[in-house]
């Protein structure tokens, strides 16, 4: 008897360094697609107008670095506004966490750069290389002269804008109309050329090339977002038990819905004009849903962190089931535990943490904004002398008064000297400062005591007030010195 010959083992090579499939994605229309869009028009037209806006005769938006000061509309943030910027990022922070814990990845399928540059470079390829069909026919044909003339011509769009990219936003820290003359007349120094290139070419390289390859490898949000969602998140899923098994059928078959209610007892024909598809489920397998995602995956294979949660397939797949004349919802925005059945919580413990620590940082945002005072003293006490003597016997000091005026209007300020045994500026001495719109006037001052009137080191305050409105004002304390 001769012993059976064992199953051979077969292995197949895999090419670990093999270079990413480029993505077509179809460009699909529906209710969702017109949310981004709006939203894409909304942000882009806050990047690229903002810098050109004017504000009382300045730049409306503007991060002056080399004068340390950031101009918003109406409001001056100065260095020792730093707790805005805490307060701002703690905002962003828990606004992320608060939105992703209820919508999943909504900040990445509606608001983030790269996916709203992405669909700037993908339009503009739409136009010179045409539809989803025409580009992969396009990239797979031989170099023609027509080919030539669209590739450049694609070529030509992608570096403009991306020029233009870099442009604006080297505009958000340099006066933009200047940059502009500088720009014309080539006066432009190294460094501010250096970081509009810069931008210009990582615009042009994340999003007209990389474009899903950041979403799914780059990006850290990809990968710890799991950490924030649970069953009750809002995501992008397939029903699997309507739409399984999937196939195509004749337009006429039922849906799975419409055959769960149907009475039991069915007339032949309508049994007939369901035919063989009446035991496949509500999905066609038209790979749709597939061909609009911008990051190339099939939803319908569950759950997957390169989802992006844009709503493309869903418009698709609602799409498909408007011309069966199926109910819409086979992919939709649900959660697992509505896909089970379980229903839908939306108050969690961890969503209301987090609005909590929303409204609280923000209210503390709105009001430290409200009530922001616009004057700010620093005093400096003269170091190389503790003291002088005048022939007298008077003892005097000597300060440094730093009256900034965060104002974007020039205001005029009393300076008053509070302290023990008659402590007073000396005659030769300002009291009065006129600080110019955003500007730090310094001011010295000579404090003087009488002879024998202080000893030792004696508690000084310095009270800087507005002339028009004394609630606004500003206490400084220091020390004065006189001899023992």
């Amino acid at each position: 008897m001769t012993r059976p010959l064992p199953t051979p083992v077969v292995t197949a090579e895999v090419d670990l360094y093999q270079s990413a499939a480029k993505v077509y994605p179809h460009e699909i229309s529906g209710r969702f697609q017109t949310l981004r869009k709006a939203a894409a028009w909304w942000l882009l037209g806050m990047f690229y107008v903002f810098p050109w806006l004017e504000w009382d005769g300045r730049q409306a938006v503007l991060f002056d670095l080399p004068a340390r000061k950031f101009y918003v509309f109406g409001l001056a943030f100065w260095p020792q506004d730093f707790y805005y910027l805490s307060l701002l990022l703690m905002l962003a922070a828990f606004s992320l966490f608060f939105f992703t814990a209820i919508a999943g990845r909504l900040w990445c399928g509606y608001a983030c750069p790269q996916t709203v540059w992405t669909e700037v470079y993908l339009w503009m390829e739409r136009v010179t290389e045409g539809s989803r069909n025409q580009r992969m026919r396009l990239d797979q044909g031989p170099w023609t002269r027509e080919k030539v003339l669209r590739k450049t011509a694609k070529q030509v769009l992608f570096v403009t804008f991306s020029l233009w990219t870099g442009f604006t936003f080297v505009g958000f820290f340099t006066p933009i109309r200047e940059l502009a003359v500088d720009l014309v007349h080539w006066q432009v120094g190294g460094w501010t050329l250096f970081w509009m290139l810069f931008y210009a070419f990582a615009t042009w390289g994340n999003a007209g090339y990389l474009r899903e390859q950041v979403c799914k490898y780059m990006c850290p949000y990809a990968r710890f977002q799991g950490a924030m969602f649970d069953r009750d998140t809002l995501l992008i899923g397939y029903d699997v038990a309507r739409g399984e098994p999937r196939g195509a059928r004749r337009k006429g078959v039922p849906s799975v819905l419409a055959r769960a209610s149907a009475p039991a007892v069915v007339e032949p024909a309508a049994a007939g004009a369901a035919g063989a598809g009446a035991s496949l489920g509500d999905c066609i397998d038209c790979r749709l849903c597939v061909n609009v995602c911008p990051t190339g995956i099939d939803i319908r294979d569950g759950l997957q962190y390169e989802c992006i949660a844009c709503g493309a397939c869903v418009d698709a797949c609602d799409q498909v089931m408007d011309k069966l004349g199926y109910p819409r919802g086979l992919v939709r925005y649900t959660t697992q535990n509505a896909v089970e059945g379980k229903g839908v919580r939306v108050l969690r413990p961890r969503v209301l943490i987090y609005a909590v620590l929303l409204i609280a940082i923000s209210t503390a945002l709105v009001v430290s904004l409200v009530m922001r005072n616009p004057l700010s003293v620093e005093v400096l006490r003269d170091r190389n002398a503790l003291y002088r003597e005048t022939a007298t016997g008077a003892v005097q000091n000597v300060y440094t008064v730093k009256v900034l005026n965060k104002d974007q209007r020039p205001r005029s300020f009393r300076i008053a000297v509070e302290g023990p045994g008659g402590i007073a500026p000396t005659a030769d001495s300002p009291t009065r400062v006129d600080a110019p719109a955003g500007s730090v006037v310094p001011v010295t001052l000579t404090l003087e005591a009488p002879a024998g009137a202080v000893r030792g080191r004696a508690e000084i305050a310095f009270a800087i007030e507005r002339e028009d409105d004394p609630d606004v004002s500003r206490r400084a304390r220091s020390s004065f010195f006189a001899p023992n």
